[in-house]
C-alpha cells in the first residue's frame, strides 16, 4: 500500500472530505482508475452529499491544473519531492484551493496538515506558506501534460494544443437533446438557452433535474459531439443495433427517430440506468446485457451503431483524468479492440443496410486508423459520406466524408470521430 493510501480519518471539519480527496487522487494518479468509478469508494464515511461533492471538484480542479500545480511546489523545495510523496498529493489539494477554489489559505492548509500526521507536516506548511507569499498564481490557460501536449501537436498542431488547453480551463457547458426536435426553439427560450441544431440546445452549468422538461422526459443530457453518430442514421421505420450503448443518450435518440431499438451494452448496471431514463422519456427499446464481442443477435438490422469504447481523450474537459490515466500502449489495445468489434458489428448489417462507428477520442488510432482498416479488409462495405448539410453548424466532414471533431477547429464540443459505412446490396 502507498503511503497516499495511509490518509488518516479525522473529525475535524473539513478533513474527512479532504481525506476522501486524497484517497480519490491516489487512486487515479497511482493507481490509474477513472475519477468516476473511483468516487464511492474514495467518499464511503463521509456523510453529507455537500463532501462528497466538494472532494470530487478539489480532485478535478487538481488534474485540469497538474501540470502547473507541480510546478509550482518544485519551484519551492530543495529538490523535487517523488512523484508518488505523500506530501506533493496534499500540497496539490491544498494548493489548488486557494489559488483555484477561493478557499482561504488558513482553512486550505489547516484541513489537510492531519493527513500528514506521523509525516512530513513541516514541510507542507513551509512550501505552503512561502508560495503563499510569493501570491503565486495558475497560467491561465493551464498547461497539458508534457506527454499529452506533444502527441497532439505531432498529429493536429499546435493551434489544436493551445486550444484544447483553453477548454479544460473552463466548465463545460450543459447540452441538452431534445425529445422532440420540432420544439428547438420552444425549449431554448424555456431553459433560457441557446439553439445549437434542431434537436439540441445548450445551456450554462445547472442543476439538471430542477430544469423544465426533466420530469416529463422532454430531453436528456447529451454533447453535441456525442449527438452526431445518431443523427447520421437520421429518422427510420427499420430495425437498429445500439452498441455498447450506456449510457444511452444514442438509443433515445435513434427510439425518437422512429427507429425499432435493440441496444446492448456490457454493464448490467448501466443498461437499468438507460431502462430508467427510457421510462423517463416515454421512448422504448429493448435491453439487452451482452458483450459486442460474443454477442449474436437474433437477426440483422438495417442500421448498426457502434460507439466504441476507447480511451475517452476527446471528452478530456469533463473528465480531465484521462489526461493522466492513458498511455499510448492503451490506445493502441483500445484500437485493437474497436477493430474487433467493428468487423463482429458488420456481419450484422443487412444488405444495402448502414454502419456508423464512433469514437469519443482524438487520437487518429482509434478513428481514422480503424475506419480504414476496415474498409480494406471488408469488400462488401463501402464508405457512405456525411454531407455538410446533415451536420450541425460549425461541423464539417473531412475529404474522406468523416467527421473529425477537434477542439479549436470544430464548435465547442467534446472532441469526437464519426464514420458511415454502406453494406452493397
Amino acid at each position: 500500500m502507498s503511503e497516499t493510501e495511509k490518509a488518516p480519518e479525522r473529525s475535524v471539519v473539513g478533513v474527512p472530505a479532504r481525506a476522501a480527496a486524497l484517497k480519490l487522487l491516489d487512486a487515479v494518479l497511482r493507481r490509474g482508475l477513472p475519477l468516476e468509478s473511483a468516487l464511492d469508494r474514495a467518499a464511503q464515511g463521509l456523510e453529507r452529499a455537500e463532501d462528497r461533492a466538494l472532494a470530487h471538484a478539489i480532485v478535478a480542479e487538481v488534474l485540469r491544473h497538474l501540470t502547473d500545480l507541480d510546478a509550482l511546489i518544485d519551484s519551492a523545495t530543495a529538490k523535487p519531492l517523488p512523484d508518488d510523496a505523500k506530501a506533493r498529493f496534499v500540497l496539490r489539494i491544498a494548493l489548488v484551493q486557494a489559488i483555484r477554489l477561493g478557499t482561504p489559505p488558513h482553512a486550505a492548509i489547516a484541513t489537510v496538515l492531519p493527513l500528514v500526521d506521523g509525516g512530513p507536516k513541516r514541510l507542507v506548511h513551509g512550501v505552503f506558506g512561502a508560495l503563499m507569499r510569493k501570491g503565486v498564481t495558475m497560467p491561465d490557460p493551464p498547461s497539458l501534460p508534457g506527454e499529452v501536449g506533444e502527441r497532439w501537436a505531432r498529429t493536429w498542431g499546435e493551434a489544436m494544443v493551445e486550444a484544447a488547453a483553453r477548454m479544460i480551463a473552463v466548465p463545460p457547458p450543459l447540452d441538452l437533446t431534445l425529445r422532440d426536435p420540432a420544439a428547438t426553439a420552444a425549449w431554448a427560450e424555456t431553459l433560457g438557452g441557446e439553439s445549437l441544431a434542431p434537436g439540441h440546445v445548450r445551456l450554462a452549468a445547472a442543476r439538471v433535474t430542477e430544469l423544465p422538461g426533466f420530469a416529463e422526459g422532454a430531453w436528456w443530457v447529451q454533447d453535441l459531439s456525442a449527438s452526431l453518430p445518431a443523427r447520421l442514421l437520421g429518422a427510420g421505420s427499420g430495425h437498429a443495433l445500439d452498441l455498447c450503448a450506456a449510457p444511452g443518450g444514442k438509443t433515445m435518440q435513434l427510439a425518437a427517430a422512429g427507429w425499432d431499438v435493440t441496444a446492448i451494452d456490457l454493464s448490467d448496471s448501466r443498461l437499468k440506468r438507460v431502462g430508467e431514463n427510457l421510462r423517463r422519456t416515454g421512448l422504448k427499446a429493448k435491453l439487452l446485457v451482452g458483450d459486442a464481442l460474443t454477442f449474436t443477435p437474433a437477426g440483422p438490422a438495417d442500421a448498426v451503431l457502434l460507439d466504441a469504447p476507447c480511451s475517452a481523450t476527446g471528452i478530456f474537459r469533463r473528465h480531465p483524468d484521462v489526461l493522466h490515466r492513458v498511455r499510448p500502449r492503451a490506445i493502441a489495445g483500445l484500437a485493437e479492440k474497436q477493430r474487433a468489434m467493428l468487423a463482429r458489428a458488420a456481419s450484422w448489417v443487412k444488405p444495402g443496410g448502414r454502419l456508423v462507428y464512433s469514437v469519443c477520442s482524438l487520437e487518429p488510432e482509434e478513428g481514422e486508423a480503424v475506419a480504414d482498416a476496415f474498409l480494406a479488409s471488408h469488400a462488401g462495405f463501402v464508405a457512405d459520406p456525411v454531407a455538410a448539410a446533415e451536420l450541425p453548424a460549425g461541423f464539417a466532414p473531412d475529404e474522406a466524408g468523416r467527421v473529425r471533431v477537434l477542439p479549436g477547429v470544430t464548435a465547442d464540443a467534446d472532441g469526437f470521430f464519426v464514420a458511415r459505412f454502406r453494406r452493397a446490396g
